[in-house]
C-alpha cells in the first residue's frame, strides 16, 4: 500500500500539485484525489513516473511505494 502521508508530504516540499501527478500519469484530478483517499497502489509505470516528477531518490521512492512490502519481504527472511 502507498504511503500517501510521505507522498503527499514530499508533494508539498517540491511544489507539485495533485493536478500535475494526476496529469503525468494520464488520470483526471478527481481520479488521482480518490486514489489518495482509498490508499489505492499504483503501478511500476506511475510509481516511475511520479518519482521522476517528484526527483526521488531510491530510498523515498521506496518508502512511499513499497515500504510495506518490503517490511513484509524482510520479516519473513
Amino acid at each position: 500500500m502507498v504511503n500517501i502521508r510521505k507522498l503527499r508530504a514530499t508533494m508539498v516540499e517540491k511544489d507539485v500539485s495533485v493536478k500535475t501527478l494526476a496529469d503525468a500519469i494520464g488520470v483526471d484530478q478527481a481520479t488521482m484525489y480518490r486514489r489518495f483517499n482509498a490508499g489505492d497502489t499504483f503501478s511500476i509505470k506511475e510509481a516511475s513516473t511520479i518519482a521522476k516528477i517528484l526527483d526521488l531518490n531510491s530510498d523515498e521512492l521506496n518508502n512511499i511505494f513499497f515500504g510495506d512490502y518490503v517490511a513484509d519481504m524482510q520479516q519473513s527472511k
